[in-house]
Formats: C-alpha cells, sequence, structure tokens
C-alpha cells in the first residue's frame, strides 16, 4: 500500500489514486511546500476564492468554493433565472430569428399562431415598421413571404412598391417562382384594374362597390371627404348602372359617368325642385373628379381589368414601382387591388393568403384604411393576413381608422427608429416596456423588437441563408454602382 492510501485508509475520507486533487484539502506547512512535485495540484496554492476550511465539510466532498458575493441589480440578476432566458417562443410556424438574450431561434407565423389551438393570436394582421435601411425588405421577403410558401396551401401577394433597377424589388423573387409580375404604369403601357369588375361585386357585394368609389374620388380630391349629397348621387349612378350590363359586356368606370348628375323622377319623386337641383349638383361635382382621374390615368382604370390579373400561383406581384408617389395612382391601384382579391378568393376557399402592403402607409394612413376596417371580419374568413410595411407611425392622424388597424395587429415587428418620437410612439402603441424605446433608437441593421399577442417583447437578430441573402438583396442598384467605380 502507498503512503497516501496508507496515510487515509480508516479515516473514512475517500480517494483516487493519483488524484491528490479529490483528497481532503490539508494544509501544507510552508516548509513542506517546496518538497513536492511541480505536477501535483495543489488547491491551497492556487489563486481564487477560498476553498472549504472545514475538514469535516471537506471529507463529505464539499469541494465547491465558500464564494463572496458580487454586487449586481435585479435586471442583471435575470440571466439567473433560466424560466427568464428560455425560449421565447415554441417551434410552430417558420423561422424568425435568433434570440438575441437566449441565444434561442425564434419562431412564429401569423396565420400558425392564428389557427393554433388555443389561439395564441387574435389577429391574423402584422405590423413591419423601421427606418430606412434598417433591414425591413429582406425580414418581409425573408420571414413573411419566401419562408411561409414552404408551408402547405400557402400563397402571397405583394403590392411592390420600391423600384430596384426599373421594376420592383420582388420582381427576381416572383420569377424564381416561375411567374411574372403584374405591372402597373401611368402611361398607359401596364396592367389595367376596373373599378367595376364583377369580382369586387363577389368579394363585397354592391355595396362594396360604392364604398370603393367612393374612396377613389376621396382620392382623387387629394383626402378631402365626400358630403352626405355626393355620396347618394355616386351610389344611386351605380345603382342605375350595373342592371343595364348583366347580360352584357362588363361596366367600366366610363360606363358611371354619364349617370352622375342625372336625377331619377321615380326614385327622388318626393323630393323639393331644390333639393333634386342640389343632388344633380353633386353628382356633377363627382363626376368631374372621375372625369379628371381618368383623364390623368388613362389606360390605368379606363377598360376592363387584364386578363393577366391572377391569383392562381404560389406567388403573385403587384408591381406599382413605376407609379408617381406623389398623387392617387398608389392607393387608388391599392385599394382596388385590395378589393379585386377578395372577390378572387372568395371562390378559393382552403388555401391562407399574406398580403404584404410595402408602403403600407397608403392603406391605413389615408382613406383607404376604412376600406381594410370594414373588411378585417371577411379578410379573416378568407385566410387573409394582412402585412403592413411602414416607416414610422408618427405619420397616420390619431383619428384615422389607421389607428385601429395597427392596435389590432398581434404580430408587431419594429426594426430602428432613429429619431425619439418614433421610438416612442411604437413603444405607447405596441405596449412595450418603457425602456425598450431606448433600444429602438439604438437597434443595429436586422435587429428588432418582437411581439406577438399577449407575450412580451424580445429582441431578435435577423438570420438568412446565402441563397436568402442572395434572394432578397435589396442594394442591388447601389452594388452594382460600386462595381463600376
Amino acid at each position: 500500500m502507498s503512503d497516501h492510501k496508507a496515510e487515509n485508509k480508516g479515516k473514512g475520507i475517500w480517494a483516487l489514486p493519483g488524484f491528490r486533487a479529490f483528497a481532503p484539502p490539508v494544509e501544507t506547512p510552508a516548509t513542506e511546500r517546496v518538497t513536492r512535485s511541480s505536477n501535483e495540484i495543489v488547491p491551497w496554492d492556487l489563486p481564487g476564492t477560498q476553498l472549504r476550511t472545514k475538514a469535516s465539510k471537506a471529507a463529505r466532498g464539499y469541494y465547491a468554493p465558500a464564494g463572496i458575493g458580487a454586487p449586481t441589480t435585479t435586471r442583471q440578476a435575470e440571466i439567473l433565472n433560466t424560466a427568464l432566458i428560455g425560449p421565447p417562443t415554441g417551434t410552430k410556424g417558420v423561422v424568425n430569428g435568433r434570440d438575441v438574450l437566449s441565444r434561442t431561434s425564434i419562431s412564429h407565423d401569423p396565420v400558425t399562431a392564428y389557427n393554433s389551438s388555443p389561439r395564441e393570436v387574435s389577429s391574423p394582421n402584422t405590423v413591419v415598421m423601421g427606418d430606412v435601411g434598417a433591414g425591413k425588405s429582406s425580414f418581409v421577403k425573408t420571414v413573411c413571404v419566401l419562408r411561409p410558401l414552404l408551408l402547405q396551401n400557402r400563397r402571397a401577394v405583394i403590392f411592390d412598391k420600391k423600384d430596384q433597377a426599373g421594376e420592383g424589388e420582388y420582381s427576381n423573387v416572383v420569377r424564381r417562382y416561375g411567374y411574372e409580375p403584374i405591372r402597373f404604369t401611368a402611361d398607359g403601357t401596364g396592367t389595367r384594374l376596373n373599378l367595376m369588375d364583377p369580382m369586387i361585386a363577389r368579394g363585397t357585394g354592391v355595396k362594396g362597390q360604392a364604398r370603393l368609389l367612393n374612396i377613389i374620388t376621396r382620392l382623387g380630391r387629394g383626402d378631402q371627404s365626400l358630403n352626405e349629397w355626393e355620396e347618394e348621387a355616386l351610389r344611386a349612378a351605380l345603382l342605375t348602372t350595373l342592371p343595364r350590363f348583366e347580360d352584357g359586356r362588363t361596366p367600366v368606370l366610363a360606363d358611371v359617368l354619364p349617370n352622375l348628375g342625372v336625377v331619377d323622377s321615380e326614385r327622388y319623386a318626393s323630393l323639393s325642385p331644390d333639393a333634386r337641383d342640389k343632388l344633380h349638383q353633386a353628382g356633377l361635382s363627382v363626376r368631374w373628379t372621375l372625369n379628371g382621374l381618368l383623364d390623368e390615368y388613362s389606360g390605368l382604370l379606363d377598360g376592363e381589368t387584364s386578363s393577366e390579373v391572377d391569383l392562381t400561383g404560389k406567388l403573385t406581384s403587384f408591381d406599382i414601382s413605376q407609379l408617381p408617389d406623389d398623387g392617387p395612382a398608389v392607393p387608388v391601384v391599392m385599394a382596388i387591388g385590395n378589393m379585386w382579391m377578395l372577390g378572387r378568393l372568395r371562390n378559393e376557399r382552403g388555401w391562407a393568403t399574406t398580403v404584404v402592403y410595402e408602403e403600407g402607409w397608403h392603406m391605413i394612413g389615408g382613406p383607404s384604411a376604412q376600406l381594410i376596417k370594414s373588411n378585417q371580419k371577411l379578410s379573416r374568413g378568407l385566410g387573409i393576413s394582412n402585412v403592413f410595411v411602414m416607416h414610422k407611425g408618427t405619420d397616420i392622424p390619431r383619428d384615422s381608422p389607421g389607428i385601429t388597424i395597427i392596435q389590432e395587429a398581434q404580430s408587431i415587428y419594429t426594426f430602428r427608429q432613429g429619431r425619439p418620437e418614433d421610438a416612442a410612439w411604437a413603444q405607447e402603441t405596441f405596449g412595450f416596456a418603457p425602456e425598450t424605446a431606448q433600444t429602438i433608437e439604438k437597434l443595429r441593421d436586422g435587429h428588432y423588437i418582437f411581439k406577438f399577442g399577449s407575450h412580451p417583447e424580445t429582441h431578435v437578430q435577423h438570420i438568412r441563408s446565402q441563397w436568402e441573402i442572395d434572394v432578397t438583396n435589396t442594394d442591388e442598384a447601389l452594388a452594382a454602382a460600386a462595381g463600376r467605380e
């Protein structure tokens, strides 16, 4: 028996041959330390926190250091609670990115969350907000479009506003799926959308068509609302026009114009001559506005809907990047396209459709917000998940229906908002923690604050594969220019 084993025999202390580190620590007099072999591990000679000094504790295996506490705060100490840094989401849906705190995967899909039991969100609508260059477009292409298309019975429709090399930025993505973007122009060389398309009535009825004509007239006036006389004159003209084309060709906007200002003597027999004249004048006022729209955007609104407008593919892009930024063209096409889409999808049940509104302010910051709000229930019934992409929310009037639409959205992705007032708006509107406003101001590119349903917000980093980076590149023109230099 070795000296070491003999020394510990009968003492009730376990030891491993050749590992002095596992024997009870016995402090060695300084005079003896110099004689030890250089390869021995002697805890007393190592730097760090003092080890157990009581022999009875050491004999029972308590070799952990008797640590001395360090000052900290409650916020810092959250890392010690594994429940707080566990995965903020489950694995349902699609991968959104990586939680910055726990480094775990974040998975979410509004449609999946809405259809789950119990429901994780009460609305499938989504808001994506952030400054230019913060990473919104790449995120939306990847997380809201490409990845959900891998799921069963899923498709996407995009209103593509951002110009990239003379066409919408989604054009290359659409072509990779074997389709061509539906291109709109102001000079008559692109696609047409008919305000009177029967597909619109199929989705929302005659009331929906009347509401759309009202919104289009308002957009043509620079967001000036119609009074009650003008609304009645417009509704009467529509009801006069539709029966005349039930068995013939599809009516167009030009067919409605002659009936604006015409007062049916039977329908309005109870009105006084002055009232009928006022109704006549109101109809003419609407007629001049719509005439101006047809003159300015000939080829865009003055005929039947082009045959290439279809939703049979997995991915459809309404390319509105070549329409002028100022004027009503963009919101008009968005509004008509939205109503046409509702009618088209009514006959194609069983699919879930993600509808992306790039420059979504046009749909929730102006008169079109009333269309979205009034069709919310219908949209959910048709399996539509709206994604509104915008720069900031401070441009939306507080009394606008768009504020209600934003507040009802249950999936929120907030990228960097460099201005304090914009960050504060997001923090207040989406119910983030007060300190999150400062985080939003300083978010790096590709980072965002994510919140869904009643769950607290999470700081997430968006991560893409190399293939996704190639497909979703939004700086192609700048990169090409740099290459030429």
